[in-house]
């Protein structure tokens, strides 16, 4: 809640009111310290996976479909409402709930693992996002300091930013995405303290930050400004089709198949096929091979994109944890590097603007995503963002990946 101090005549209210700020800033840093270690934990033993996936990938991705039957076993014995996943941190933060079960952590770094082990194509976002949102919900349990809502937003910075290492984004994404058009700007100090906080404690402890230094630079003549937009527009509409597609193949296949192990099973054996058939792990897991191809001059195919949206969105609807961003992420890179290259612009600087314009369309953020272009590839380039983001943003029509996301009316 926003308070006017102006109005506060009483001294001692003043006083409380102060003090309630500094302990809410002391533990919005315990919380990024806190799930800077576990992001880091998480997130350098999911590297090492990844590493040993790709080195046995033909004798592993045999075994998705033993990996989903762990998953779903692990959730409806000691977790059915932890399966939720994003929504229950959204259910949380809209007050819909009233707290996220701390057993949700292992159940879900255990059951990402799994998914990357064995090939699936998923992401790690969910895992650090929920980490953080766990926490800073036990802590509003404890201290009733802030709002539920606004110690989610908190969790969630931190959670992003350990990850990614990019404090700033993390921290918009955190104020900007439980509801459309609403910032939570009473708790900007906080999550501002808790982002770096647990970007800081992640890097100490040895979870790098991907960063590209571009070279490229473009001149705004207007034939240039025309292909950056056309650029934005299909960035946007791959982003809503990414959205708008696992929520229709979640809805179709839970319908379709109502038993979990059924369905995860059918599903894996798909997914299996399609990883071994297109370039024999080439699709599976966070799609980083994709996104260090784009900046690196390796070859991107110009299906590549395609393909990856098409997995990812299969390996989620089956019911299979991990996350959506790394993936978008893939997508949006080797989209751009494919259209650099079709349209005569620097192929590195439209993947940087795919990454970051599919990322802000499927997830239906606009400052989280110019912002992370700006950490990830360097502030200079902050007006390209800005304005292929924004056009993305437009023509995405309010899809979301976050099915409990909310719009201000």
């Amino acid at each position: 809640m926003k308070i006017n101090y102006l109005v506060l005549h009483n001294k001692k209210e003043r006083i409380l009111i102060i003090k309630r700020k500094i302990v809410l800033c002391l533990l919005a840093g315990l919380i990024g310290i806190s799930v800077g270690l576990l992001d880091a934990f998480f997130g350098r033993i999911l590297l090492g996976i990844t590493v040993f996936r790709d080195a046995h990938v033909l004798w592993l991705i045999p075994f998705l479909a033993v990996g989903g039957f762990i998953t779903i076993f692990l959730y409806q014995k000691f977790g059915a409402e932890c399966m939720q996943g994003m929504g229950l941190v959204f259910s949380v933060g809209h007050h819909e709930k009233e707290k996220i079960p701390f057993r949700l952590i292992p159940l879900v770094v255990l059951s990402t693992w799994i998914t990357h082990l064995l090939g699936g194509s998923a992401g790690r976002e969910g895992v650090a996002v929920q980490i953080g949102a766990t926490i800073s919900s036990a802590v509003e349990r404890k201290t009733k300091i802030a709002s539920r809502r606004e110690m989610i937003v908190i969790g969630m910075a931190a959670g992003f930013s350990g990850l990614f290492q990019t404090p700033a984004a993390a921290a918009f994404f955190a104020l900007e995405v439980l509801t459309i058009g609403k910032l939570e700007y009473s708790v900007l100090i906080p999550v501002m303290i808790t982002s770096y906080t647990a970007s800081y404690t992640a890097h100490l402890c040895g979870l790098e930050k991907f960063t590209v230094v571009l070279q490229d630079t473009l001149n705004f003549t207007p034939n240039v400004l025309i292909k950056l937009i056309v650029c934005g527009i299909l960035f946007g509409l791959v982003g809503a089709t990414f959205a708008q597609g696992l929520k229709y193949t979640k809805s179709f296949f839970s319908e379709k198949i109502k038993n979990p192990y059924i369905k995860i099973a059918t599903l894996s054996c798909i997914i299996s096929i399609y990883i071994v058939l297109f370039g024999i792990g080439r699709y599976a897991g966070l799609g980083t091979n994709l996104i260090g191809a784009s900046f690196t001059g390796q070859t991107i195919y110009g299906w590549d994109w395609a393909l990856k949206l098409v997995i990812t969105i299969l390996t989620l609807a089956a019911g299979f944890q991990g996350g959506e961003v790394t993936p978008l992420f893939s997508i949006g890179a080797s989209l751009g590097c494919v259209l650099g290259s079709i349209m005569g612009l620097p192929s590195m600087m439209i993947a940087a603007l795919g990454y970051a314009a599919v990322f802000g369309s499927a997830t239906n953020t606009f400052l989280a995503p110019v912002l992370i272009g700006a950490e990830v590839f360097g502030f200079s380039y902050l007006p390209y963002f800005l304005g292929v983001c924004a056009i993305a943003h437009v023509f995405s029509g309010n899809a979301s990946i976050y099915g409990k996301q909310k719009t201000l009316e």
